[in-house]
């Protein structure tokens, strides 16, 4: 099992989203990031763990924890022209981006960027890097245990 952290814009899709959804599970779309692309598309299987990270809001952090539940397939948005992530370059023969099924388990406290920050056993996580940008990145084990701790029981 491998663990990520996978970031949303919570005005497009929260953790809470995600558990009003039939079953609790969501397709991820809309990356556009080749290496984010990759990670889904190379490296994630069904039963990964992922913290669930609203970005882009008044109080960026962990606010969940959702199971990959899917292997990656093609992103129908790419092909949509009315939707924002429209890819006129991408075709069904050629689609040129990947999305997963995710399942929400449960959501959790907010677990603020401020607080992860404030943690030094979590200096080398690849969200804190300067300039990280990256919508899903790799979560290490002793990472994610730490931060699992501190997100408390299920």
């Amino acid at each position: 099992m491998r663990y990520w952290l996978m970031k949303s814009e919570p005005d497009e899709v929260s953790v809470d989203d995600v558990l009003a959804a039939p079953e609790r599970t969501v397709a991820w779309f809309g990356v556009r990031n080749y290496q984010a692309r990759n990670f889904m598309r190379d490296d994630m299987r069904p039963g990964d763990l992922a913290f669930f990270y609203h970005s882009s809001c008044a109080e960026p952090g962990i606010a969940g924890i959702v199971e990959i539940a899917s292997l990656a397939y093609p992103d129908a948005t790419q092909f949509d022209a009315h939707s924002r992530y429209y890819d006129p370059k991408a075709t069904p023969a050629q689609p040129r981006w990947s999305g997963v099924d995710v399942k929400a388990l449960r959501k959790t406290r907010l677990l603020s960027l401020k607080e992860l920050r404030s943690y030094p056993e979590l200096a080398g996580m690849r969200l804190l890097a300067k300039g990280s940008r990256l919508s899903i990145t790799p979560v290490e084990p002793g990472e994610w245990a730490f931060i699992a701790q501190r997100l408390g029981p299920d």
